[in-house]
């Protein structure tokens, strides 16, 4: 990179905290700071769910997955798709006639209306914990993309990755603290356009008609397989939807989202948006990006290849936007999860059970604070970590395991008992986390088949749902009627 990338690079960034700081001063109360004040556009909120869900971390990942299989890797964002589409058919229209009646914050406040509060404080439990390998998966990806394009060198004995790991960290974090859902939802679409346009214009063309001799050059220097939208394991689309699907109807970020908007329709609207952009736009544009640089990088490791790639393919200038917007992707997903993950431990649990009637501006402080320790222990976790993909997913089938059989019940059952949805998130949620930390090990049969740990936790938590349910039906508050 050029002395003039790194100052556009900063330069950038440095305005991106600039409109944090901008709503840090305007946020008045936790409504404006969770939930955006309940009237954003649907067209930013479609470009903030996407840049949310798919943020950094999903954009590096599918590098990676195009590196290693080509266009079958866009398969992973269609689940994304998938999902939005059916939560906006099936979910929104309930959940936002009773945010508009009940003037709800959180994922959980909804399961509390539904279940009481032990539901509500063991899924805030749970969401908390999964936001917090999420966001670690988010810093992750950050300072895989600044080890590879401007921190190359790094002090105190440290390898460029876990000096980035800080680096990204802490700026995360600051803007995090100060941030809110105004100034998460606005900087995204901005970033989002500047990210799309760049790798639509200019990064995709630089790569393949500069670099590689156009498709045929590509098609020459790939097996003939990377073209294939078949080239992947049934298993392996499987574990994919059964693992991201879910994650549309009990992300605490979409609950905001949701929140945030003004009306059923404007949420739909959103959600339609961001099941486009996410397949096969984002998709698409990802793994061929990950071809690329598979021809120009073939020895690097597989999620390297992408910010490789754009350190060496455009020009002056335009590499420091598109890596400052990158950056900007991925704090934005790393805020909107660091929020999630504060609104869990304080509006659901600290306010809730141990620090009653604080005043609008203790609440934020305490929101901040919060949010700092939060943001800490996710850099702490993403050092675990060593792939981008792994550290999402991991998250995912943790919350996925214990939070997605007892919503779908508290939507769409009536017999859902409060104790079998207790039961069933303990359950499903701690058989997934012992699986995957080694601790259980499935018995031969079942090790062989490849599916995913996701796929046993599930099981669990709806077997336990549904007889605790029919044993001990529920009495469920109703949801309010009429959009």
């Amino acid at each position: 990179m050029s002395i003039l990338d790194y100052i556009i690079f900063g330069l950038y960034l440095v305005g991106i905290l600039a409109v944090g700081f901008y709503h840090f001063r305007r946020n008045n109360d936790l409504d404006d700071y969770y939930v955006g004040g309940r009237k954003m556009s649907p067209y930013h909120v479609g470009l903030s769910i996407v840049a949310t869900d798919v943020g950094g971390g999903f954009s590096i990942g599918l590098g990676g997955l195009g590196f290693t299989m080509g266009l079958s890797g866009s398969w992973l964002l269609f689940t994304g798709l998938v999902g939005a589409w059916l939560s906006a058919v099936l979910i929104i229209p309930r959940l936002k006639t009773a945010d508009t009646r009940l003037g709800l914050f959180t994922y959980p406040d909804f399961l509390r209306h539904r279940y009481g509060e032990g539901v509500a404080l063991v899924a805030a439990l749970i969401s908390g914990i999964g936001y917090l390998g999420f966001t670690g998966g988010q810093v992750l990806a950050g300072a895989k993309l600044a080890s590879a394009t401007i921190i190359t060198q790094a002090p105190w004995g440290l390898s460029p990755l876990h000096f980035s790991l800080l680096v990204i960290g802490v700026v995360t974090i600051a803007y995090t603290v100060v941030g809110g859902m105004k100034a998460v939802i606005y900087t995204d679409t901005v970033q989002w356009i500047i990210l799309l346009a760049g790798l639509i214009l200019v990064t995709i063309p630089l790569a393949l008609w500069g670099e590689l001799g156009g498709i045929t050059g590509l098609r020459r220097a790939l097996p003939p397989e990377f073209f294939s939208l078949t080239n992947i394991e049934p298993i392996t689309l499987l574990n994919w939807a059964v693992t991201i699907i879910p994650i549309w109807l009990i992300a605490m970020t979409l609950y905001q989202r949701v929140y945030a908007c003004g009306s059923v329709r404007d949420a739909k609207r959103a959600w339609y948006l961001a099941g486009l952009l996410e397949w096969p736009t984002m998709a698409f544009m990802g793994v061929f990006l990950g071809m690329c640089a598979r021809v120009m990088f073939p020895d690097v490791e597989s999620e390297m290849g992408l910010p490789l790639l754009i350190k060496t393919a455009l020009p002056v200038g335009i590499t420091g936007l598109l890596i400052a917007a990158y950056f900007s992707a991925i704090m934005s997903t790393a805020d909107s999860c660091l929020m999630a993950a504060s609104g869990n431990f304080v509006g659901d649990i600290i306010t809730r059970y141990f620090l009653h009637g604080l005043s609008p501006a203790a609440a934020m402080r305490l929101s901040h604070g919060v949010t700092l320790v939060v943001g800490t222990a996710a850099i702490v976790l993403a050092s675990r970590f060593e792939k981008v993909l792994e550290a999402i997913l991991f998250a995912y089938s943790f919350m996925v395991s214990g939070l997605f059989v007892p919503t779908l019940g508290a939507y769409f059952w009536r017999r859902s008992g409060s104790l079998a949805a207790l039961l069933s998130m303990l359950s499903g949620g701690s058989t997934t986390l012992l699986l995957e930390t080694g601790v259980l090990e499935l018995p031969g049969s079942l090790a062989g088949t490849g599916m995913t740990f996701t796929v046993y936790g599930l099981a669990v938590s709806a077997l336990v749902f549904v007889v605790g349910s029919l044993l001990r039906p529920g009495n469920l508050r109703p949801l309010p009627k009429g959009h």
